[in-house]
């Protein structure tokens, strides 16, 4: 820790050396500047068109929300603003001569969901991307009302999301019934390393307060980052690397409290302009006790957390180049007094160490735009007790990724398109009663992305991805239930294909297909030992081949100034299946349950929809239904672990500045149950929120309380593996506070 203080002192000194440039007028005439920025967080906001009323005089915001115009003479003018998604906005102000004429404004958003219009230094978008936005993007006043413990629970209403769980803190995200690496987590498109994807118990090593928008990514683009086509990529953006340089110094203080658990959170975001430098500084506190539930408190459920980062970048015509440290630190308690748990539960210390470069570099050639470099080195060190002082397992992992990506203009058919490389190593070590051997592990992986404008109607999205995967124990050995360790070398291929089709206006469908591939982790070819903190006895299977899936998906969309709507249906067809399934054994040395890895041959189909309906000018009605039926089709039984039928709706009151809504979510039971599962009944639980936006001057206030599960319903998580324990927080007040500046 006292490395990473010195470097955050580091960053704090170079911002004492911060100054402005003197602007440049010309002599001709006066020069009217200004800044234009979201109203609801402050951000800037590029391409705004910017007039004043009456004169010819025009020109856009560029990246950093700045803009200048010129007139003739001193006096009263109207600055007029406009941007596709947002109220236009006018601004009578006054034009002096001879002194420094900058002006301020905001733009709110509109109140419904318009068409996304944007114009970048890249490209223009894509229907992929407009489609990602309309459908699978969290941000500003949603983002905040939605916020929550951890970045599982913070997405859990989003559409085909279900949360596995092991208590408050070890919660991820699956996707359509898929968990794991097939649902990978990245920030600011960088994966995310930690342990969170192998077992039940491992939490996401990502704060979800300071997160500026989630992308829950899908379709043939994921390929640049995973070889699982059939899965999705959860993409948390905080620009922690600036890509720009501040017009000022701004800060982002918030908050937030709740009842359920008496938790409680405090956080600062500060960024900096330093000449031609951008910094970035973030810190937060956490710190939660048990949670509470309608049948009693959830023992040994406490989270404390710390966060801390920081970034530096050189902000240059050619792009930009930068770096950034994070360092997290979570502390939680795993509950216990089940069958084979430890009677007091099981404490976790987890530490998680980042270092991050980026290279943003302009070619623009005729054929290349520029080319992108990402390069991290992971520390992750995570240690369960089972009581004080006394170590049950310890895991440690140092881990190495690159991404080389270059992005090209239209050429040909292509209209634009990405390929690039990635490699990945990592150094795995496991200690305590956890038997797995330490392991190193190296990726390699070549992909290309490409988008087809074939027609005015018609847009066409391919992907490849080739991998070579080497898995090579650090000392050949023979464990308790498993045949000799050795090594494994997988050769791998995945491609995706996606086509959008206009029907008529604002009626759109679109079809993908997919073969993807996905090599077992480490931890499924090579554990043979108990892992206590999940309460299980692990066995892997070393001669597991690649699981392999063809995929479909069939998707109608329509969206007006009114509605929007999506209906999807999904199928898919996988090989070797790779899941850990309840033997029905216990372990007679430990009592743990005995989870055995295995490969089946499986069905995973569903269907999802979305609706939003604007009622009236203030009133919007929005609704969601996710389904998903899991198989395994040697035995047509039920695949374990798949979630139950689950919607969510609301009505919101929207004035802009005010919102305030009821929701309701609910589940039908789940009886389809592998061998040894437990069935979940249906439920219904109801919600309400307030919001309200104060901007005052240069800041703006973004107040949000929620109430959550209001009648104090008890219901049951199906993917939770301590249902047979305690049901799901009962009645929940949060409120939320974050200030701009």
């Amino acid at each position: 820790m006292n490395k990473l203080y010195f470097k955050f002192l580091l960053l704090l000194f170079v911002g004492g050396v911060y100054f402005f440039s003197p602007a440049i007028a010309r002599c001709d005439s006066i020069s009217v500047k200004g800044y234009i920025a979201d109203a609801e967080d402050s951000s800037p906001l590029a391409n705004v068109l910017v007039n004043i009323k009456g004169t010819t005089s025009n020109t856009f915001t560029n990246t950093d929300g700045m803009f200048e115009l010129f007139v003739q003479q001193p006096g009263s003018y109207i600055l007029e603003s406009s941007l596709a998604g947002y109220k236009t906005a006018s601004l009578p102000v006054n034009v002096e001569q001879g002194k420094e004429n900058i002006f301020y404004m905001r733009l709110f958003p509109s109140d419904f969901r318009t068409g996304v219009i944007t114009v970048t230094d890249d490209h223009p978008r894509s229907a992929f991307d407009d489609l990602l936005e309309l459908s699978a993007v969290l941000k500003e006043k949603e983002l905040i009302r939605n916020l929550g413990q951890t970045l599982a629970l913070t997405l859990k209403d989003q559409t085909g999301i279900s949360i596995r769980s092991m208590g408050p803190a070890p919660s991820r995200p699956v996707y359509r019934g898929l968990s794991g690496d097939r649902v990978m987590v990245t920030e600011d498109g960088m994966k995310s390393i930690d342990l969170s994807a192998t077992s039940p118990d491992h939490s996401v090593a990502v704060e979800p307060f300071t997160i500026e928008r989630i992308e829950v990514q899908r379709g043939p683009k994921i390929l640049l980052k995973t070889p699982s086509a059939i899965g999705g990529v959860i993409n948390v953006i905080r620009y922690e690397i600036p890509q720009q340089v501040p017009a000022a110094i701004n800060f982002k203080l918030g908050g937030f409290g709740e009842t359920s658990n008496n938790g409680y959170l405090g956080s600062a975001v500060i960024s900096l302009p330093i000449r031609m430098f951008a910094a970035r500084l973030e810190g937060s506190y956490r710190k939660t006790a048990d949670l509470k539930t309608p049948a009693g408190k959830l023992k040994n459920s406490d989270i404390e957390t710390k966060n801390l980062a920081g970034g530096l970048s050189l902000i240059q015509k050619w792009g930009f180049t930068g770096f950034s440290i994070r360092e997290y630190q979570t502390d939680y308690g795993i509950p216990g007094g089940f069958v084979g748990a430890h009677p007091n539960g099981v404490d976790i210390s987890m530490l998680k160490r980042n270092y991050t470069f980026k290279l943003h570099y302009k070619i623009e050639s005729k054929f290349l735009d520029h080319i992108d470099l990402d390069a991290a080195r992971t520390y992750y060190k995570h240690t369960e007790y089972e009581s004080p002082g006394v170590i049950g397992a310890e895991f440690r992992i140092i881990n190495y990724n690159t991404y080389v990506n270059l992005i090209h203009n239209k050429t040909g058919i292509f209209s634009s398109g990405t390929f690039g490389a990635s490699f990945e190593t990592r150094d795995f070590n496991i200690g305590g009663y956890v038997f797995t051997p330490p392991v190193n592990s190296y990726n390699t992986a070549l992909y290309l992305s490409e988008e087809i404008h074939a027609s005015d109607n018609l847009s066409i999205e391919l992907s490849g991805r080739f991998e070579n995967n080497i898995i090579k124990p650090q000392q050949v050995i023979q464990l308790a239930n498993l045949d000799t360790v050795f090594s494994r070398n997988f050769n791998t291929f995945s491609v995706s294909a996606s086509g959008i089709y206009k029907l008529s206006k604002g009626l759109n469908v679109g079809l993908s297909l997919s073969r993807s591939a996905r090599v077992p982790t480490i931890e499924e070819l090579y554990s043979d030992g108990p892992h206590l903190a999940a309460y299980s006895y692990e066995i892997g299977n070393p001669r597991l081949e690649p699981e392999t899936a063809l995929g479909s998906e069939l998707f109608v969309y329509y969206k007006d100034e009114n509605r929007y709507a999506m209906l999807t249906a999904f199928y898919n067809d996988i090989t070797g299946y790779i899941i850990p399934r309840n033997t029905g054994t216990i372990n007679v040395a430990t009592l743990l349950p005995v989870y055995q890895t295995t490969g089946v041959n499986a069905l995973l189909a569903g269907l999802e929809a979305q609706l939003e309906l604007k009622l009236t000018k203030k009133f919007e009605f929005t609704s969601s239904l996710s389904y998903t039926y899991g198989q395994i089709k040697n035995t047509s039984s039920p695949l374990p672990q798949i979630p139950p039928m689950k919607g969510e709706s609301g009505l919101i009151f929207n004035t802009g500045k005010l919102s305030i809504g009821v929701n309701t979510e609910y589940a039908a039971s789940q009886h389809r149950l592998d061998d040894f599962e437990q069935p979940t009944a249906g439920y219904i639980i109801f919600g309400a929120f307030a919001q309200y936006i104060l901007s005052a001057g240069k800041t703006v206030h973004n107040i949000s309380l929620n109430a959550e599960n209001i009648t104090d319903k008890i219901y049951y998580n199906h993917l939770s593996r301590i249902k047979s324990i305690l049901p799901e927080p009962g009645i929940n007040f949060r409120l939320t506070y974050k200030l701009y500046y």
